[in-house]
C-alpha cells in the first residue's frame, strides 16, 4: 500500500482506554486474548493495533511453524516474555521492553512464553492470512 492509497482512505479519530473487560477469545489465535484498539475501522483496514495476553500455557513444543501475509508486523512486549525462533534467525527471547519486526512472511514459530505475557500488536493491513507449516 502506498502513501497515495493511504490518502485515499477515510480515517476517523478513535481513543482506547484500558478496559479488563474489553479483552475478548475472539482471536485467531486460541491461546491469547485480545484487546481491539479499534484502529481497523478507524482507518477501513488500512492497519490493526491490539494488545493480546496469554490465556494458558503454551503447549509443549510450541505452537507450530508459520508465516503472516502481510506488509507490516511490529510487536513491543509490555509485560512478561515471549520465545520465538524465527527462520534464518534462530531463538529470541522477547522481555518486557523488547520490540520487533518480523519480515513479510518470515517463518516463525512461538516456542513458549510466561503466564503473564502481553504485548502490543500492530499488522498492516488488517486482514492477512496465516499459513501453517514450514
Amino acid at each position: 500500500m502506498s502513501v497515495e492509497d493511504t490518502k485515499q482512505r477515510k480515517q476517523t479519530f478513535v481513543a482506547s482506554h484500558l478496559d479488563e473487560f474489553s479483552f475478548k477469545a475472539d482471536g485467531h489465535r486460541p491461546y491469547y486474548d485480545y484487546r481491539e484498539l479499534g484502529m481497523v475501522e478507524a482507518t477501513q483496514g488500512a492497519l490493526r493495533a491490539h494488545v493480546l495476553r496469554a490465556n494458558s500455557p503454551c503447549k509443549e513444543g510450541g505452537v507450530g511453524w508459520h508465516k503472516h501475509i502481510l506488509d507490516v508486523h511490529f510487536v513491543y512486549v509490555l509485560k512478561g516474555w515471549q520465545k520465538m525462533e524465527f527462520e534464518g534467525q534462530g531463538v529470541v527471547t522477547m522481555r518486557e521492553g523488547s520490540a520487533w519486526i518480523q519480515p513479510p512472511s518470515i517463518l516463525h514459530t512461538v516456542l513458549e512464553w510466561s503466564e503473564d505475557f502481553e504485548a502490543l500488536e500492530i499488522m498492516l493491513p488488517a486482514d492477512y492470512d496465516t499459513i501453517d507449516g514450514r
